[in-house]
């Protein structure tokens, strides 16, 4: 009261400082960070290490082991996870929640060290990144040009553009995709090094002697100290070919007399296109405390200046923006907010015929949000897509306390009383009721602060959202509602009121058959709730998010194992012109596609993009806004096509949407089911069972293997008596092989600096790709050669082709095989239960053999198991604050019997929107919840207060009933009203959030006419046998059973 009493008091005070907060909200909105998601703190680290050359045995035995055997001994981790290719390993730590994960990093890069130890030389140093929203791309920079090479795009990619990433703040990228790394090659011919009995062992010894880098000395003479270099690398290339690679007897041999020199490029591992046509890129990814809204509008307003720094012939733009996600969610928002405003508005004005009115009860909705948005800001929080679910869910809510009031206002005119009198005497009848409505409502968010993970980071600043503007807009109705009444309404009530709250005699008539069939009304009740709540219900499906049609796509290509990149390449091409054909291609804005593996000179890219081989490739398909296409249509048609056109080719379509790929931790599609164990035979043997009976589940797609088992090879057996007796070891031998096939850059580190540039860049040897056209072509590799005789491959070794594994993949030190897959036509959660079924029939796992079930699965359960946990929380909190507030339980039991109404028309609203059980439509029945106690919190109070004044208990919820019935169906209808643009999703993108005002419209029509009829034919029944008397202990109390009337105190 003393709030209400300043505001009547000092109204200018008021404005003031409703135009100050309007003020500095702008002020703050400016500045406030706008991301995707809030700091989800996700528990987990990536260890990319690189080791060139390496098979995917020799990376899982001799680097990856040593890693997880000391990664177990970090604080809080719950497991590792590897996969292993030739050159690189990718390892993933996951921790339990609530892990310091600043702790866990600073202990992660003390185990690395430690484990490095152990390693073979030459091991470098990995790349160490921390998990999280920021790790997944929010745009990427595209660079093309018609006339440069890749190698040339790569080079100026790598050194102008990416280095001025760090004057944009907030911006974090690794090195660009697509291009080959500038390198000096030296082709070797092996017909003229049998002409000459040499081997590629001695132009390596040469090139390495002829150019090797030495540090500069000092000489000093007088006063002067001298730098004294030596040309010990050459400072032009085409001084390579002059060096001498043998001397002494007969003619000279240099290096041009048996190969060639070039300015070239390191062997192609992989190849980035755009639109079909190679190109290079670099993904723009995020610290994880900037705003996404900023970098991208940053890189955005940097491009000139990126354009500048490069030739004009290379075109630069930034494609696949993922601002645009967390833009839509703003912009729907401020519509629905808008639109809401203006239904709310109407509820208001055709219950009480008064526009005035309408305004004022309008008019907090703004100010209440902007209040909360200050709130936000000043506790940390930015906004992304849950604090705007929080502001949108608001919305309906904020009219509750305005509408209430105002309603109040119009009874207490109606009564005769001037218009300053019924405001003040309005507010303060309610002030308590509304205070404890509203501490109900934040009552079911409060469960969300005693969660833990991704689950807690994601609700609390959902709860912090609407907790702020109900706070807000409480305090808004105690001191602003006021003032603008006495002023708004002053001279007018009577022209535009109604009058008093009477109620059609419909409702009088509905209201005395439920009292008088009160009993069979609650048992009818009862069991038509839990009919339907179980048996509509249990028909519902789970999903995490809601699926939407972010109108972009990504699908991973797998040519058979081992497929050359250039091969997987063009087969890429063709598919993408297929999708283009079956699309539309004037439907389609851009596509991006990376093909083959990173090289391992860049093994930071593989935190961004894992690709097992060669033979697998990557396409990312956007189309264009306002594209009249379904892509789950699209996807079922290509799944159709194209395994029709390219057989032998297998397909994934993978999340395309940073959301998604988020809350997947990583994983490429929604399932994924992991065999691990210490036999690799049993693990693959058992995948092969659960493989074949996932096939046969309706619902699932693309399902395949996670890691190539089947990768071909040729194996180099060393005789390795036959070679001692020719003098050779098989160390020899392996680097032999290793020279002429992958280059030297694997064995024998060289480099050549560009005194141009002042970059170092690696010089290497190898025999041209071209020279290798059959296995007689590798045998007849020379290994070593002494005076023109000695022994070929053939002479020491057989070369045996085969299969191997391609990628090794481990959990907790087990190796593993994992099987992926697609969900179509059915929601996840039933495709679990489905997958369950299916892991039954296949029955028990070997001995050893560990099965888990991952992907998106594992949060989806999670996450239900929390908000359940909440939701009960919630209900057990309400009912004991309600307990405290009205001092019987009695009474805290009748309102939280309106539960049963809010679940079952949550319920059959999902239901009739055909809207799954997610995230929002949960949070959409737990606010429906809230607002439901609310309004049978005001019919309480005031049929307490009738009974307490000698009424039975019949009579004083017809008394209730009848005062408060109009209030109630205003509030319910007004925030049905504001929720309805939400739930229809008018705006781009609005499918995110349509669940929720869909589980808010259908809880509150159930709950309002259960408020209405059902609610009082409860309390009078609960309420029959309990008596007037306070629960008062004190025997000085009048209201007290313990009052003793003739007692007298006696001083001491």
């Amino acid at each position: 009261m003393k709030l209400l009493l300043f505001a009547l008091r000092r109204p200018l005070t008021i404005m003031v400082l409703v135009a100050s907060m309007a003020l500095f909200s702008y002020l703050v909105v400016k500045r406030m960070a706008i991301d995707i998601f809030p700091n989800l703190g996700l528990p987990a680290i990536y260890v990319a290490q690189p080791y060139g050359g390496m098979d995917p045995a020799q990376m899982e035995a001799h680097l990856v082991s040593f890693y997880e055997y000391h990664f177990l001994y970090i604080t809080g981790i719950e497991h590792v996870e590897s996969k292993s290719i030739q050159g690189a390993a990718l390892m993933k730590l996951f921790f339990h929640p609530d892990t310091d994960m600043d702790q866990a990093l600073a202990q992660t890069v003390a185990y690395v060290n430690r484990s490095r130890a152990f390693m073979p030389p030459g091991t470098v140093p990995p790349f160490i990144s921390r998990f999280d929203a920021g790790s997944v791309p929010v745009g990427y920079l595209v660079f093309k040009s018609q006339s440069r090479s890749l190698k040339e795009i790569q080079d100026l990619a790598l050194f102008r553009v990416r280095p001025m990433f760090s004057a944009v703040p907030g911006v974090s990228a690794p090195p660009p995709f697509g291009g080959t790394a500038r390198t000096i090659v030296i082709k070797v011919n092996p017909e003229r090094l049998r002409a000459f009995g040499m081997s590629p062992e001695e132009v390596v010894q040469a090139v390495r002697t002829g150019n090797m880098l030495m540090p500069a000395g000092n000489v000093r003479i007088g006063e002067l100290a001298y730098l004294t270099p030596v040309n010990s690398v050459v400072e032009n290339i085409t001084e390579l070919e002059h060096l001498p690679i043998r001397l002494g007897a007969g003619p000279t041999v240099f290096l041009k007399d048996v190969g060639t020199v070039e300015d070239g490029e390191d062997i192609v591992t992989s190849y980035a296109m755009v639109n079909g046509r190679r190109t290079v890129y670099i993904p723009v990814t995020k610290r994880a405390d900037a705003s996404t809204m900023a970098v991208v509008d940053r890189i955005k307003a940097s491009l000139p200046t990126f354009r500048d720094s490069v030739p004009d012939d290379i075109q630069i733009s930034f494609e696949f923006d993922q601002s645009t996600y967390v833009t839509n969610a703003v912009k729907a928002v401020v519509v629905e907010s808008v639109l809401g405003a203006v239904l709310t508005g109407l509820v208001v004005w055709l219950f009480l015929r008064s526009w005035r009115s309408s305004v004022i009860v309008v008019m907090t909705i703004p100010f209440a949000l902007l209040s909360a948005v200050v709130a936000l800001w000043a506790t940390g929080q930015t906004i992304n897509i849950m604090t705007l679910g929080g502001l949108a869910l608001a919305v309906g809510i904020l009219v509750d306390e305005s509408t209430v009031t105002i309603e109040n206002v119009h009874a207490h005119l109606s009564r005769g009383k001037s218009l300053g009198r019924a405001v003040k005497d309005s507010r303060g009848e309610v002030v308590m009721p509304l205070l404890l409505s509203m501490l109900s409502i934040l009552a079911v968010f409060l469960p969300s602060f005693f969660m833990s993970g991704v689950a807690k980071a994601l609700f609390v600043p959902l709860a912090l959202a609407v907790g702020f503007a109900m706070a807000a807009s409480y305090i808004l109705s105690t001191t602003l509602v006021p003032v603008l009444a006495v002023w708004l309404l002053g001279g007018h009530p009577k022209a535009e009121g109604r009058g008093g709250p009477t109620m059609p005699a419909w409702y009088i008539n509905a209201l005395n058959w439920t009292l008088s069939h009160k009993g069979l009304v609650l048992i009818g009740y009862m069991l038509l709730s839990m009919a339907i709540v179980v048996g509509f219900g249990s028909r519902l499906g789970l999903d995490i998010f809601p699926r939407v049609d972010t109108g972009q796509f990504q699908l991973r290509i797998l040519a058979p194992d081992g497929t050359r990149v250039e091969r997987t390449e063009l087969l890429t091409k063709e598919i993408l012109e297929t999708i283009k054909q079956e699309i539309g291609p004037e439907r389609i804005n851009i596509s991006l596609g990376f093909v083959g593996v990173h090289p391992s000179s860049y093994p930071v890219n593989t935190l961004y993009m894992w690709s097992s081989g060669p033979h697998e490739a990557v396409l990312l398909v956007a189309l264009k806004r306002g594209s009249d296409v379904s892509l789950e249509q699209v996807k079922e048609r290509l799944r159709e096509i194209l395994p029709k056109r390219f057989p032998g080719t297998r397909y994934t379509f993978e999340s395309g949407d940073i959301v998604t790929q988020v809350m997947s931790m990583g994983s490429p599609t929604p399932i994924e089911i992991a065999m691990s164990g210490p036999n690799m035979e049993a693990n693959r043997a058992y995948a092969e069972r659960v493989r074949e009976e996932l096939s046969h589940l309706s619902a699932i797609r693309d399902l395949r293997f996670g890691q190539p088992l089947d990768y071909p090879t040729l194996a180099v057996r060393v005789d390795r008596v036959r070679a001692g007796q020719l003098g050779v070891t098989a160390g020899e031998v392996a680097r032999a092989v290793v020279s002429a096939t992958s280059s030297t850059r694997f064995v024998e580190p060289i480099y050549w600096h560009d005194p141009q540039s002042g970059r170092a860049y690696q010089v290497q040897v190898e025999i041209p790709q071209s020279e290798f056209q059959s296995v007689q072509d590798m045998l007849n590799l020379p290994v070593m050669l002494e005076g023109g005789r000695g022994p070929l491959l053939r002479d020491v070794a057989e070369v045996i082709p085969g299969t191997s594994i391609g990628e090794y993949a481990r959990y907790n030190m087990q190796r593993m095989v994992t099987i992926v897959a697609n969900v179509t036509g059915e929601d996840l959660g039933r495709a679990a239960e489905h997958i369950e079924v299916a892991l039954n029939r296949v029955g028990p796992p070997p001995k050893g053999v560990r099965v888990d079930v991952r992907g998106q699965i594992a949060p989806m359960k999670e996450m239900f198991v929390n908000l359940q946990l909440g939701l009960a929380l919630a209900l057990l909190t309400i009912f004991l604050l309600l307990a405290a507030s009205f001092q019987s339980w009695r009474s805290a039991l009748v309102v939280l019997l309106t539960t049963p109404a809010v679940l079952m028309g949550v319920v059959l609203g999902l239901e009739l929107f055909g809207t799954t059980l997610n995230i929002q439509s949960f949070l959409g029945a737990i606010m429906a919840t809230g607002v439901a106690v609310a309004n049978a919190i005001l019919l309480v109070s005031f049929a307490e207060h009738h009974r307490r004044q000698g009424l039975s208990s019949l009579e004083a919820a017809r008394e209730g009933a009848g005062s408060r019935a109009r209030p109630i169906l205003m509030t319910g209808l007004a925030m049905m009203a504001g929720m309805l643009p939400m739930a229809l999703g008018v705006m781009e993108g609005g499918e995110q959030v349509a669940p929720l005002g869909q589980a808010v419209i259908g809880g509150l029509l159930f709950a309002t006419v259960s408020s209405l009829l059902i609610l009082p034919a409860v309390y009078a029944i609960l309420e029959k046998r309990g008596g007037i008397q306070s629960p008062s202990l004190d025997p000085d109390d009048p209201t007290s059973i313990h009052y003793e009337p003739s007692h007298v105190t006696v001083p001491s």
